[in-house]
């Protein structure tokens, strides 16, 4: 794998070059191999970062827009944006804590007895997680007696963790952090990573800092959404700028093996719509890949993800959502109907803006977090507000915009029937459920 992987690596080519007739014309180049970029996957036009949430003296300022065009490159299959701001400005400060969704603890909970149970860690392990936010994981290893560590950028969600007890670094991770972690006796039995590769702009070197913080014979998990679903379900509002690359199974693998790891074994869970969890161990160690890695690995191809064919398809299946979505809400709005949304996530505001829903058809969102609470919505302004605001109001539609979350989010409103409201979910089609 790891041959194979080094045909891949072109010699990085300059970020700009000279046109034929002298102009200097920008170079667009994958992360990973650096091969040139240039098959559209889906340009979801201009919109503001998708967790710029606002403040209401904000509303009257100008905001700043920028493409959110993904590619897909014809070497590697990597699907990719291109960086339009800096990690510093995207995660030094964040609004997404993960201990607000019941179902996202209970499953962190689970994780934690299943490693435990798998792998045997204890009081003398070492458990380190990448983009730890406000602890929502590392508290159950710590709970059992199990030493833990929090690598995470942004201070005020660190800060909620070190409240409870976790300790946590604060910087972004990647090959200069990982020394770190090293000369500090910090390297991980367990190394952690949910939901974080995708926020990563310089991808070798975030690989390669696994490599130095994983311990000889350590194990790294790590979980993402995974392509395959984002494409075949068209979860196109999973792209956003903080999501600077998506992930197959095939593309990780070739990544994670350029860097001296394989990866073992592999889950697909349900989460974020349908993600993996992949499992890795340095090269060489005398483990062989699993059933479960063989079998994703012939799905996936099966499914097209090493042909061009399948990621040039998928922008007329973003259209079609598009104009669904747009006339159930024209039609609701003619006849009358009151439209809100539930939740204020980084997804939801691609689909808003993607769509050019405002106010005019959504009156206001709520969001069980309070730290979005009293803000708006970047680009679309509109309220969020606490999820009691539904009960007030009554509205004849709640919109579901975190769909991923859809049956914890019904349960919870289960009360929007009294008056006869109905849940509407957008992704992967238009669904009304009484």
């Amino acid at each position: 794998m790891q041959k194979s992987t080094a045909k891949l690596l072109h010699t990085a080519p300059e970020s700009q070059k000279p046109s034929p007739d002298g102009e200097i014309e920008s170079v667009r180049t994958c992360r990973f191999c650096a091969a040139p970029l240039v098959e559209s996957f889906v340009d979801l036009g201009t919109m503001p970062p998708a967790n710029y949430y606002l403040w209401p003296g904000e509303l009257g300022v100008a905001e700043l827009f920028y493409p959110l065009h993904s590619y897909v490159c014809g070497d590697c299959h990597l699907v990719q944006i291109e960086k339009v701001q800096t990690p510093e400005q995207l995660f030094s400060y964040y609004a997404y804590f993960s201990s607000y969704s019941d179902s996202w603890l209970s499953h962190a909970e689970r994780y934690t007895d299943e490693m435990i149970g798998r792998f045997g860690f204890g009081s003398h392990s070492q458990v380190v997680e990448i983009a730890s936010n406000d602890g929502y994981l590392l508290q159950y290893f710590k709970a059992k007696g199990i030493p833990v560590l929090g690598v995470e950028p942004a201070a005020n969600v660190a800060e909620i963790a070190e409240q409870k007890g976790i300790p946590t670094l604060i910087r972004f991770f990647g090959a200069e952090t990982a020394k770190v972690l090293a000369a500090d006796g910090a390297q991980a039995d367990l190394l952690i990573g949910n939901n974080v590769l995708a926020h990563v702009p310089d991808i070798n070197d975030f690989v390669a800092g696994l490599k130095l913080a994983l311990k000889p014979q350590g194990v790294l998990t790590m979980e993402f959404p995974h392509l395959l679903k984002l494409i075949e379900l068209t979860q196109f509002d999973t792209i956003y700028h903080e999501h600077f690359s998506y992930f197959s199974f095939l593309t990780a693998e070739l990544i994670f093996a350029h860097h001296g790891l394989m990866l073992f074994d592999v889950e697909e869970l349900e989460t974020h719509g349908g993600s993996l969890r992949i499992f890795a161990c340095h090269q060489g160690q005398g483990v062989g890949a699993s059933e479960s890695v063989e079998r994703l690995r012939s799905r996936e191809m099966a499914a097209g993800l090493n042909d061009m064919a399948t990621y040039k398809r998928f922008a007329d299946k973003v259209k079609r959502i598009k104009r669904a979505f747009l006339g159930f809400l024209i039609e609701a709005k003619d006849q009358g109907k009151s439209v809100v949304g539930y939740g204020a996530p980084a997804k939801g505001n691609t689909l808003l803006n993607y769509c050019g829903v405002r106010s005019d058809f959504i009156d206001y969102t709520v969001d069980a977090s309070p730290h979005k609470q009293g803000l708006h919505l970047p680009g679309t302004h509109i309220p969020v507000h606490a999820p009691e605001k539904i009960l007030e109001t009554k509205p004849d539609y709640v919109l579901i915009l975190p769909w991923n979350l859809k049956d914890e989010i019904m349960e919870k409103m289960s009360a929007i029937r009294q008056w006869g409201g109905k849940f509407v979910v957008p992704i992967p089609e238009v669904k009304v459920y009484d």
